[in-house]
């Protein structure tokens, strides 16, 4: 290791090493502090797939076009119009040069998507998933010099009025620090933290699953906050999806969603429906029901299908339950066999004609006077095998963050820090109120990486 390096950037995920890299491409010495082991590098980075961006025409492995105005408004139905626009608009419209400048750093990607997910046409996704984007990010920092110190865990910014004096960090079992000209803090947001959710969101945070990192525990955040640095989002506020309720509590990733929620019934732990399953295609509500399934009790939900169904969503790391009666699959989920009749035979009763049934597309094939309705994709449950999954919320990261500007730069009060920016889910909670779409949390990390490792160059040099 150098004695001491220009830029420190704490954090070892995609938004951290696009910053890394992009500093050492403009001349600086570049140090990355990452809290896990290498094995472990890269955050909830390792468990992306793909990334929103938006083009003006055929882009990579993007067919069509995906306009910035289409872009801002599936955002905005998102976030329910909670979110910064401006800074929203800079990650939107920067995306377009980010998919090539991906690539020219070793990033592949694999074609377009085709199928029940609907994104072709707005989403890259990753040949190799987000370990593979990692890896090869790894590989380009290190071929330009970036130096890299794993389980290198952050404790404290010392400030010196107006900048950061300091980075002070603990590794096997001993103390270091480091005075770099410039940082930019990477390190995510805190929802490995159970004692900071449950003072968020009261016990139930207790019967969370955590499905990113479980390095990503929110030290630095609190130092920051605690410091003064201004805040921004609301800490119950975070991207949280439904996972299979047989999940780790720690780290189960990407493969632990979900994708059958539009083609089935939802019913909480007395077999009661509370949403509507049919609500928007996939890619845009997903991530409302991490937060539904959080508000049940015991935060527990239960999705019902049957055989006509089994084969319209990619399929999950965990096999369904599966039964030759809704009696049967009742008792194999302990759930109230009459209840359960009860809400199927309610919910076939209300659905009408299915002839334009499209698992693709919003079809219109809806439930009539039912409570909550089906909206979309509503066909009867009466083919057996029967199939049946546990859901629990799965927090993916949160929300409350370090407010940046459209340099990425954190401040105190209404004075920008001299040589402290922000980038990633540490700072998502900029522009994601409430809400998630997919493939966009990569979207920010790239855009804001990029334009924090510039301005921390530019200040370093």
């Amino acid at each position: 290791m150098t004695a001491e390096p220009d830029i420190v950037v704490i954090g070892g995920g995609n938004a951290a090493l696009c910053a890394a890299m992009t500093a050492a491409e403009a001349g600086a010495r570049v140090r990355i502090l990452e809290a896990a082991p290498k094995p472990y590098r890269g955050g909830n980075s390792r468990h992306t797939r793909n990334f929103r961006c938006m083009h003006a025409g055929p882009l990579g492995p993007l067919i069509e076009s995906y306009s910035e105005e289409e872009y801002l408004a599936d955002l905005i139905k998102v976030t329910g119009g909670k979110t910064d626009e401006a800074l929203a608009r800079l990650a939107i419209r920067s995306s377009e040069e980010c998919l090539p400048w991906m690539e020219e750093r070793g990033v592949r990607f694999q074609p377009s998507l085709s199928g029940t997910l609907s994104l072709a046409r707005t989403n890259a996704f990753f040949l190799g998933g987000g370990k593979s984007l990692v890896s090869a990010y790894y590989r380009t920092a290190e071929r330009l010099g970036v130096e890299v110190e794993y389980e290198a865990s952050v404790t404290h910014l010392e400030f010196d009025e107006d900048r950061v004096a300091q980075v002070e960090y603990s590794k096997d079992g001993t103390h270091h620090h480091v005075a770099p000209k410039a940082v930019v803090v990477a390190s995510g947001g805190f929802q490995a933290d159970l004692e900071w959710l449950t003072r968020a969101w009261g016990p139930a945070a207790q019967n969370f699953l955590i499905r990113g990192t479980p390095y990503n525990r929110g030290v630095v955040l609190a130092d920051l906050l605690k410091q003064g640095i201004e805040q921004v989002g609301d800490p119950t506020q975070c991207h949280a999806v439904a996972i299979d309720g047989r999940a780790p509590k720690y780290d189960g990733g990407i493969v632990t969603r979900l994708d059958c929620v539009p083609f089935s019934i939802v019913v909480n732990k007395n077999a009661e429906r509370f949403y509507d399953e049919g609500e928007d295609v996939w890619p845009k509500r997903y991530a409302i029901w991490g937060r539904l399934i959080a508000d049940q009790p015991d935060q527990v939900g239960y999705v019902i299908i049957d055989a006509k169904s089994i084969d319209l969503f990619m399929p999950s790391v965990f096999p369904p339950i599966k039964a030759d009666s809704l009696e049967e699959l009742a008792e194999k989920m302990d759930l109230p066999a009459e209840n359960l009749r009860a809400t199927v035979d309610t919910f076939n009763a209300a659905c009408g004609d299915t002839s334009n049934f499209h698992p693709t597309e919003l079809d219109g094939v809806s439930t009539s006077g039912l409570t909550p309705p089906k909206t979309n994709w509503a066909r009867p449950i009466s083919e057996p095998p029967f199939y049946g999954y546990s859901l629990r919320p799965g927090v993916t990261f949160t929300y409350l963050g370090l407010k940046v500007d459209e340099t990425a730069q954190c401040s105190i009060g209404n004075r920008p820090v001299a040589n402290l920016w922000a980038a990633g889910e540490t700072m998502a909670g900029s522009i994601l109120g409430q809400g998630y779409l997919a493939g966009f949390g990569m979207t920010i990390g790239t855009v804001f990486g990029r334009i924090a490792g510039r301005e921390a160059a530019a200040h370093a040099n």
